[in-house]
């Protein structure tokens, strides 16, 4: 890693990748038989995994105004309770950990990072590859994630991701679109750019005409993700702070990225293109 550029090298081949958020993992909300459904689709498949944030709740704690009795598990209700996520973490997400190439933070994270002086990203990611041997890498609130898929040295196609964990609200009517807006305003060589934080779930394209080198007028699709939570909070509306504050139920799980890279002969030149899709998990 790069100046938070994650750089990944792979085969010219489909290359499939479990895109999460939100996960909120500790909450005793997280339903985890949905999120371990997935994780081990990615694991038969051989599918990496990313995640963008949140992927603690970590509101239990010490001066934490949110806390709750209610919203920590048994196992967690300890002395040491920030000790008690982090290892208890480290021991569930080993079977994936081989899977999981980056890891972000967001604003839960960043807010223990505030309050408790210490960052649960670094030791979650610093214990998973002490314990398997594995080297993911910890990530930003934003930064890029680029595929480089090669075939040989003439023959190779980058796809770009553009990560940021998100800000605000989402909106009961926009579900939080408006924020693409103000991505694509300001971000620019992105073929993906990929958000949590509102949980909910969507893709859009947007299409943009740029001239290449050739003076050729082109038209390119980048893919706007946001992907949503494993925290059901709605519990079917009886009641709750979420509830109470007039927020929506929000939809579980992930998206499924999907790269095709391809190489394509007319007229005897040779060139790669790359076609992507994202699909819910």
């Amino acid at each position: 890693m790069k100046n938070n550029v994650h750089i990944f090298t792979v085969p010219f081949e489909q290359r499939k990748v479990l895109l999460l958020s939100d996960l909120h993992w500790d909450n005793p909300h997280c339903d985890r038989a949905l999120l371990k459904k997935h994780l081990d689709l990615a694991l038969k498949g051989g599918n990496d995994v990313l995640l963008n944030g949140d992927t603690f709740c970590l509101m239990q704690g010490a001066y934490d105004p949110r806390k709750s009795k209610a919203d920590i598990r048994p196992e967690h209700n300890v002395n040491s309770y920030l000790d008690a996520v982090v290892n208890d973490a480290i021991d569930w997400f080993k079977p994936y950990a081989h899977l999981i190439k980056v890891v972000g933070y967001g604003n839960h994270e960043t807010n223990i990072i505030k309050r408790q002086e210490t960052d649960v990203i670094q030791r979650f990611v610093f214990g998973l590859n002490r314990a398997c041997g594995t080297s993911i890498e910890v990530g930003g609130y934003g930064g890029w994630i680029v595929y480089q898929f090669k075939e040989c040295e003439t023959m190779r196609k980058s796809f770009k991701i553009k990560y940021f964990h998100g800000a605000g609200g989402g909106g009961p009517v926009t579900k939080g679109v408006i924020q693409f807006n103000r991505m694509s305003s300001f971000i620019d060589g992105a073929d993906l750019i990929w958000m949590g934080h509102v949980h909910e779930c969507n893709e859009l394209i947007y299409t943009s005409e740029y001239l290449d080198n050739k003076s050729n007028v082109k038209l390119r699709n980048i893919l706007m993700v946001r992907t949503a939570t494993y925290k059901e909070e709605y519990n079917k509306g009886l009641g709750g702070w979420h509830v109470e504050r007039g927020a929506t139920p929000k939809p579980l799980g992930g998206r499924w990225l999907e790269m095709n890279p391809e190489r394509i002969t007319k007229n005897k030149v040779e060139r790669v293109t790359l076609n992507a899709m994202t699909y819910r998990a």
